[in-house]
């Protein structure tokens, strides 16, 4: 859907970003992350034609990137751009009708999307008149109202409570679930592994990380368990060459779970063979790092680390 071929965008001392590439497949949801300052928004107002790169090429749907396809874009900014004073239903048939929709069109989609997120009341509201969540509702029915093919959303859960949060991420599905393709930016980690097939990890203007998600947390195991098992009268201790145990916890008469972590060339059956004449196992989980997890070791590090891809 969209392919980002080496974009450098330099600013008077600052490079914000600096021969990024990625390759967003269609019908993906996309996660762009990256701390403050990596370049992400700089990133996102390229692909929006706000800015232009010094260099680099961008090609959306097979095609050159061009004013031509901004009506098929939706984008959800971080910093919000609504009218405050301007009444809710006319500001939101003003924005569809700059994105092609005529004023009828516009009208029963505006209405249907209301409709959907209890918003019918709102009509003759003004944006000042509502909280930061009911405004963020609003923004985002603005983005996406005239059905883009890409969809762009930067911090879409900001000011919103647990209820809507989900309200939202149910919205994000659907949408992906018609077609739409959406690069998601946020620093809910949490929502980027629920919500995300793909990502890319910006820092410092460049690129240290992209791939499926499943493929780069897939990298990043270490080969470690949590065994739970019942309370025995002889504790488990590390094993030379097999495992060795890095956290116990203890709940008297209940259980007792050990961290392990298994030696080069060892598994977990190997581990278990050693482990199931001695106690008696009531749980296994392998712990994968988290996106968290490796978002703060590549950008506290500093590090990159060889580009994960998969073509398809």
């Amino acid at each position: 859907m969209l392919e980002i071929r080496n974009i450098v965008k330099q600013y008077t001392n600052h490079r914000a970003l600096d021969d990024v590439s990625i390759h967003v497949k269609k019908g993906s949801i996309f996660g762009l992350l990256g701390p403050n300052g990596a370049g992400k928004t700089s990133l996102i107002r390229i692909i929006n034609q706000i800015t232009a790169p010094d260099s680099g090429d961008i090609y959306f749907d097979g095609e050159r990137l061009s004013p031509s396809h901004i009506g098929r874009i939706g984008y959800l900014p971080e910093e919000r751009g609504l009218y405050k004073k301007m009444e809710i239903g006319e500001q939101m048939l003003y924005l569809a009708q700059l994105k092609g929709l005529s004023r009828k069109e516009a009208t029963e989609r505006i209405k249907h999307w209301f409709e959907k997120m209890e918003m019918q009341s709102w009509w003759h509201k003004k944006v000042e008149d509502l909280s930061k969540g009911m405004q963020q509702k609003v923004q985002f029915v603005a983005t996406v109202v005239h059905q883009p093919d890409l969809i762009i959303l930067d911090e879409p859960f900001s000011g919103f409570d647990p209820v809507n949060v989900n309200i939202i991420k149910e919205e994000i599905l659907s949408l992906n679930r018609s077609g739409a393709t959406l690069i998601f930016s946020t620093h809910r980690m949490e929502s980027v592994e629920e919500l995300c097939d793909s990502i890319v990890l910006i820092n410092k203007s460049k690129k240290i990380l992209d791939g499926k998600l499943s493929d780069i947390k897939n990298a990043y195991r270490t080969n470690t368990y949590r065994i739970e098992y019942l309370p025995s009268p002889e504790p488990v201790s590390s094993v030379d060459g097999l495992f060795t145990i890095s956290d116990t916890t203890h709940i008297p008469e209940e259980s007792i779970t050990l961290t392990v972590k298994i030696a080069q060339g060892k598994n977990i059956n190997d581990v278990l063979m050693y482990l199931i004449p001695r106690v008696h196992i009531h749980g296994l989980k392998e712990i994968i790092p988290s996106i968290h997890d490796i978002f703060v070791q590549q950008v506290t590090a500093q590090a990159t680390h060889p580009l994960i891809e998969t073509h398809e």
